[in-house]
């Protein structure tokens, strides 16, 4: 990835604030033929790719860690050696003299200590999503009626007179120490931001109404300085991951070819950097195709309807008449192979 960022945009604005990203997903299998296979959380039987991404402000993500777990394996196994690994990673591609930090964004599969403290070691903050235990109902049972904001959420008006949002999903935070039940050299400090929305599916009440109207609470712990609704809309960005592992699935991971589980784990990298290089040759055709799908970069810049032909022993390509894509070609073209000129007849 050092190498590719050198030569091409793909990661502009590195050395600004920077977004990682860490999930996994299960990988449909058939069969009992492969090795590793198993049942996950998902209920069906596959293997299980864990892969951390990078974001910035400028630049759509791209993977900078990824690894072939078995499928009935829990989803923070080997976490924390892939997150001090991203972190390793993204100090090398940025300049020394940066202070802008790194945040660290997960959901509550990964909400342990071994992968919270492996990213505050690397010099990262994280925002990651909590399991409401006692502990953080018991946090959020003390947060004041009167702290609690409005957010721009579904169905949200914003207001002119007031400059506010009118909306029923509502923001506030905490002073909150992950871990408290460890020694104290392995507590971590941070704040609890909670989400609560009205529940709208309320258990079976007899008949009886409700006197209170009753909420639904989505908390995330963060060790980062953004205020409280910043927060809560950066840590609701980490779903781009999402996009990432649909993006895989919808090319080189549709399927794992092999039987053998180190032949599948080497499936996964080139199917990684087959979408690294696809995004890296989108941002060198503009901006137009830099954050697009990587299944929208294929079938504009790579899959073409082109035929080669010869003559006096030269080739020539002929693509399409009228293409909306031919300057962004032209441009990836000319820097690939160096040409000042395009080759289109």
């Amino acid at each position: 990835m050092t190498g590719l960022h050198g030569r091409t945009p793909v990661l502009a604005g590195i050395n600004g604030p920077v977004l990682v990203d860490l999930d996994d997903t299960v990988i449909e299998v058939h069969g009992y033929a492969k090795q590793g296979s198993g049942y996950g959380y998902s209920g069906v039987r596959g293997l299980n790719a864990l892969i951390a991404t990078v974001t910035t402000e400028h630049a759509a993500p791209v993977i900078l860690g990824q690894r072939l777990r078995k499928g009935a394996c829990g989803s923070a196994r080997g976490a924390a050696r892939i997150v001090a690994d991203t972190l390793a990673t993204v100090r090398r591609l940025r300049s020394t003299e940066t202070t802008q930090a790194v945040l660290l964004r997960a959901d509550s599969a990964f909400y342990g200590h071994p992968s919270v403290a492996a990213a505050i070691r690397g010099g990262a903050q994280v925002s990651i999503t909590v399991r409401l235990d006692s502990t953080v109902k018991t946090a959020i049972a003390a947060i004041g009626e009167q702290d609690w904001t409005p957010i721009e959420y579904t169905d949200a008006v914003y207001d002119e007179t007031t400059r506010q949002w009118i909306s029923r999903a509502e923001v506030a935070e905490i002073a909150f120490t992950a871990f408290s039940s460890r020694k104290a050299t392995e507590q971590i400090p941070g704040r609890l931001v909670v989400r609560r929305i009205p529940d709208l599916n309320p258990s079976s009440n007899h008949g009886q109404g409700a006197l209170f109207g009753t909420w639904r609470f989505h908390a995330f712990f963060t060790t980062s300085d953004l205020d409280t609704v910043s927060a809560d809309n950066t840590h609701r960005g980490h779903a781009i991951i999402e996009q990432v592992h649909a993006d895989l699935k919808d090319s080189a991971l549709a399927h794992l070819p092999s039987g053998r589980f180190n032949a599948n784990a080497a499936w996964l990298v080139a199917a990684v950097m087959a979408f690294n290089l696809t995004r890296a040759a989108a941002t060198i055709t503009g901006p137009a195709l830099a954050k697009a799908r990587t299944a929208t970069i294929r079938a504009t810049l790579i899959t073409v309807p082109a035929r080669i032909a010869s003559s006096a022993r030269r080739l020539t390509l002929h693509l399409p008449r009228n293409w909306p894509w031919e300057s962004a070609w032209n441009t990836l073209f000319n820097n690939l192979s160096r040409h000042n000129t395009p080759i289109l007849a």
